[in-house]
Formats: structure tokens, C-alpha cells, sequence
């Protein structure tokens, strides 16, 4: 047995099996899928923005075309997402025919956001749009996010605290901006299933809040989501705060939706099948993280060092492994060690090419020690 696992590590990779088994326990991990739909400028890459914390340049990489007029956002990567945005072509752009999308993102999105500028009233063609998807599945919550909403009166500060709640027309905001308002939200009111009011800006911008009403929108975004999938957006949101640098920033969402696909395929109630399926996701997160940190040979290093600490979770694994046989308890805990040993393994990786880029050289001994005190950290916050 012990042989059998300390070979794991290295058999994983150009495993066909083991490839159709990554990709089916990718399509188990339940993944919230936004699709967002607008008019040109209308602030789609705003709210992809805020809801991922990546920049400009990530989601230009990271967006791949889905139909002629579309494109899919998985984030922070294909092959372990937290969170998909589907984003559609500006609506009232020449030759853009909708049905398209319709038919294509009809049964992937559970949930749909509708960007409207506050004063924009020219929304023909966007509620058309509404109109066709609402009907073809009248079940999937809609949301419309009136944006924009500082181009009321450019040179006041919105009210603070944000005081759109109980009322979309609260005191204190612009007189046009509140007429507006109703008129969109009246526009819009048999098709729909909320409204929140934002005005997502750069900082560069000058304003006061630059995500006023983000987390209205986060807010509303969990309320209206199949409860599966909230769990995931919650990660999203976790992923995006409490980052030290930016590659950091960029890591901490890879090392979550890893854990989330190794927290998955731990739960699969079949003995020993995630024993393989575990090194394979695995040693997917540290590529993956090592061309965050741009430290490729490192962690060809790093793979062959952590084929250890690897070899010791899958052995305490092994006895639980037995444990499948009884139902649901013994997945859990197997699922449980997955997703624990999966995230330290990520954060010992990160500190690890830190030390690496500081111009030190960690040894196995202290890999052992970030991944020891990684395990630690996580089992005392779960």
C-alpha cells in the first residue's frame, strides 16, 4: 500500500482515466453561473470586476468566446472554478441577434443580471431580450442592476451611508436620478425579480465610494441563487479580501476552487477512487500557482517535495478510505481531508515561491513546516 501510494504523484499526469474523472468530479462541484446582459458601457465588466477582484488584464485573459456574440469568464480558471460569468454582446450593436445566446446560455445560467444605466431609458431591444429569456425559463430569478447612477449629478457625492433598502428612491438622492429610477424599475417590473441601484467606479475616478452598492448586489445575487450554489459564491467573496500582495490575490481564488473540486471528488462514495483523482487536482493547483509566482521549474521542485507531505495525507487517507463503506460518514470525512489538505498544500505552495523570489532556498523541513502549520490553521477555522 505504501508503494502503491508514494507512486501516485507521479503517475497522475497524462492518466486518460484519471482526466475523464477530473472533468466529471468538475461538473459535480456545484458552480454558480451569472449571465450578464446589456447595453454597451452599461457596467457588465464593472460587476465582473467587483465580484472577482481581478483586474482588467485578468479577465481579458481569462474570458473565452462561447457563441458569435458572447463570451465565459470561469474563475479564477477552467479547470477549477469558483464562479462563471457569461457576458453577452453590447445589445444594440449592429447585427447582434440574441437568440443565439438564448438558446445557447438557457439552461447553463442560474441566474440572470440585466445592467441598465440609470438614465438610459433607450432599453427597447434590452427588455425584448428580457422578455424572450424570461419566458423560455420562467423559474430562473432575474435581477436589474441600475448603474451609473453618479452621472445624475456628476459633481455631488451620492448619499452615505448607501440608502437604497427599503425604498429605491430614498432622500438625499438627485431628483432626475429618483424619477429615473422608477421609471426603469416600472420599465422592467413583469419581467424581473429585484432591483438593486449601484455605481461601481475606478478609484481614479475621485468618488468618494468607489463600489457603492456592491454589497446590495452581492446581497440580493445570494438571495436570489439555488441555495447549492451560494456556498461557492460565498468563496468568491472570500477569495477577493485579505491579500498581502498581488500575487496573493491572484493565488488565494486558484487554491479555493481546487479545494472545492478536491472537497468534491473526496465525497465520492466509491473506496479509493479519490485517492487517485486527489494527487491529480493536486498537482493541477501547484502548475497552476507556480505560473502565478512565474516560478514553472520551482515547482516541478516543489511537486517532487510535496510528493511527501502528499504521501503522508493519503496514508492517514487510506484507513478512512475503508470507512466508505459506511454511508455518508465515511464520505464526509474523506471529503473533509480532501478539501483540508488540498488548501494547506496551496498556502505552503505560495509561501514557498515567496521564499523562492526573497532569494531563499526553503528545504523539505520547512515545507513540511508551512504545510504542517497550514493544516492546523485550516482545521481551527473549519
Amino acid at each position: 500500500m505504501f508503494e502503491t501510494l508514494s507512486s501516485l504523484w507521479k503517475t497522475v499526469r497524462g492518466n486518460h482515466d484519471l482526466e475523464n474523472s477530473f472533468a466529471q468530479a468538475r461538473q459535480r462541484v456545484p458552480v454558480p453561473t451569472l449571465w450578464l446582459l446589456g447595453r454597451t458601457q452599461s457596467g457588465k465588466s464593472s460587476i465582473t470586476k467587483y465580484l472577482t477582484g481581478s483586474d482588467d488584464a485578468e479577465i481579458g485573459e481569462g474570458f473565452r468566446p462561447t457563441t458569435k456574440h458572447s463570451r465565459e469568464y470561469p474563475f479564477p480558471n477552467a479547470d477549477a472554478p469558483l464562479l462563471t460569468i457569461l457576458d453577452t454582446r453590447g445589445i444594440d450593436e449592429p447585427h447582434y441577434d440574441c437568440t443565439e445566446d438564448v438558446r445557447a446560455f438557457n439552461q447553463a445560467a442560474h441566474l440572470v443580471v440585466v445592467t441598465v444605466k440609470a438614465l438610459d431609458h433607450g432599453q427597447e431591444n434590452v427588455l425584448k431580450m428580457v422578455e424572450m429569456i424570461r419566458n423560455d425559463n420562467p423559474k430562473r430569478p432575474i435581477l436589474l442592476a441600475l448603474t451609473c447612477l453618479h452621472e445624475a449629478n456628476p459633481t455631488v457625492p451620492l448619499p452615505s451611508p448607501y440608502p437604497f433598502g427599503s425604498t429605491l428612491t430614498p432622500e438625499g438622492i438627485p431628483e432626475n436620478l429618483a424619477r429615473s429610477i422608477v421609471a426603469q424599475s416600472d420599465r422592467f417590473r413583469n419581467w424581473i425579480d429585484g432591483v438593486v441601484c449601484i455605481d461601481l467606479t475606478r478609484p481614479e475616478e475621485g468618488y468618494p465610494e468607489p463600489n457603492y452598492g456592491g454589497e446590495a448586489l452581492k446581497a440580493a445575487i445570494l438571495e436570489h441563487l439555488p441555495a447549492a450554489y451560494r456556498q461557492s459564491l460565498l468563496m468568491v467573496d472570500l477569495a477577493s479580501h485579505e491579500f498581502r500582495d498581488a500575487a496573493l490575490r491572484r493565488a488565494k481564488p486558484i487554491i479555493l476552487g481546487y479545494t472545492a473540486l478536491a472537497t468534491g471528488a473526496g465525497a465520492i462514495p466509491v473506496p479509493f477512487l479519490d485517492m487517485l483523482l486527489i494527487p491529480l487536482i493536486q498537482t493541477r493547483m501547484i502548475q497552476d500557482l507556480a505560473r502565478v509566482y512565474n516560478q514553472p521549474s520551482e515547482g516541478e521542485r516543489f511537486l517532487e517535495i510535496a510528493s511527501t507531505l502528499g504521501l503522508a495525507a493519503l496514508t492517514k487517507k487510506a484507513a478512512r478510505e475503508i470507512a466508505k463503506v459506511i454511508p455518508f460518514v465515511g464520505s464526509a470525512a474523506a471529503a473533509s481531508l480532501s478539501g483540508t489538505s488540498t488548501y494547506a498544500l496551496g498556502r505552503a505552495c505560495c509561501l514557498y515561491f515567496r521564499k523562492i523570489q526573497e532569494g531563499h532556498l526553503p528545504t523539505e523541513a520547512d515545507i513540511r513546516q508551512y504545510f504542517e502549520e497550514a493544516m492546523q490553521k485550516q482545521r481551527s477555522e473549519s
